[in-house]
């Protein structure tokens, strides 16, 4: 469990003594105190056997730690203790705590694609330009004291210091043609349905269909900015006239100059840079009444019972 993400320090016994009560037995447990440890964590547990690894934390949490567990054999179950809470959002897992506990003692097993930026694996979404302005806005302090209203805020303040830039998209696929922009204001490549505190990223987007949503928003007059941000909430943004959408399974994005990529929150890559998708690459523990994935039968079953 991350101890440093925003319900995470007042969670972690809460958790353990739920968990146990409702039979799941608790091979090992860490209460981390710094995030930087939660990669090399989950991996020693994998090492270990332990099978399902239950991570108590936010979207950060899940991003850093989905390599170790993308193609393996491990479940992942998540108790959503950070700020947004996205990837949990898109597959209906419960933010009460209890709720989630009760997911992971008596729900099913699902598979989910991952995104990819290079080789990093990712859940929700990379961007290039305001996501980066926004991700740069966010301090731990805001999170903590205005919760999921810090993104809306990041971005107001972003969006006044955020700067223009040229873009190209190629499809190596060739499903669309190449596209030249020459002033942007976000490039986002979505794999899961939501991002930054519960926006679409695009109507019908899911995280088992396979494929990646691309979007590019262009630099244009206020009042058509303004009708942008109107539609973010539900995706429908999309539609508007100063955006181009795409689904595609591999896209390779060039810009000038060359920008760093936020992946889930994290400055990790930058362009150039492909982006493809992983399909049903991390097994997940979700509520039974979930229907954002299914189980691919051609998996073999993990054992689930506690």
């Amino acid at each position: 469990m991350n101890a440093r993400s925003r319900t995470g320090e007042k969670a972690f016994d809460k958790a353990s003594k739920l968990l146990s009560s409702l039979g799941v037995a608790i091979g090992a447990s860490y209460a981390l105190s710094d995030p930087a440890r939660l990669p090399e964590t989950v991996r020693e547990a994998i090492l270990e056997g332990h099978d399902p690894i239950i991570l108590g934390g936010g979207d950060g949490s899940v991003s850093s730690t989905v390599d170790f567990l993308a193609h393996h054999h491990a479940t992942l179950g998540l108790l959503p203790l950070g700020t947004a809470n996205d990837f949990a959002r898109t597959l209906h897992i419960p933010s009460n705590l209890e709720q989630a506990c009760q997911a992971i003692a008596h729900g099913k097993v699902v598979d989910v694609d991952l995104g990819l930026a290079g080789d990093n694996f990712y859940v929700n979404v990379a961007s290039v330009g305001l996501g980066v302005e926004v991700t740069r806005s966010l301090s731990p302090q805001l999170k903590k004291r205005i919760g999921p209203l810090a993104y809306p805020v990041a971005a107001i303040k972003a969006f006044f210091k955020h700067k223009p830039f040229a873009a190209r998209l190629n499809f190596p696929d060739g499903d669309h043609e190449p596209v030249r922009y020459d002033r942007l204001l976000q490039v986002a490549v979505g794999n899961g349905r939501f991002y930054g505190g519960g926006m679409v990223v695009a109507p019908g987007s899911g995280i088992d269909d396979r494929s990646l949503d691309i979007y590019a928003i262009r630099l244009g007059r206020r009042r058509d900015l303004l009708g942008v941000v109107r539609y973010l909430k539900s995706g429908d943004f999309v539609k508007s006239e100063g955006v181009d959408h795409f689904r595609t399974q591999r896209v390779r994005l060039e810009t000038e100059p060359e920008l760093p990529v936020n992946v889930d929150g994290e400055l990790v890559a930058h362009t150039p840079e492909q982006f493809s998708v992983a399909s049903n690459a991390l097994r997940v523990l979700v509520p039974e009444t979930s229907t954002a994935a299914r189980r691919d039968l051609g998996q073999p079953d993990s054992d689930q019972s506690f």
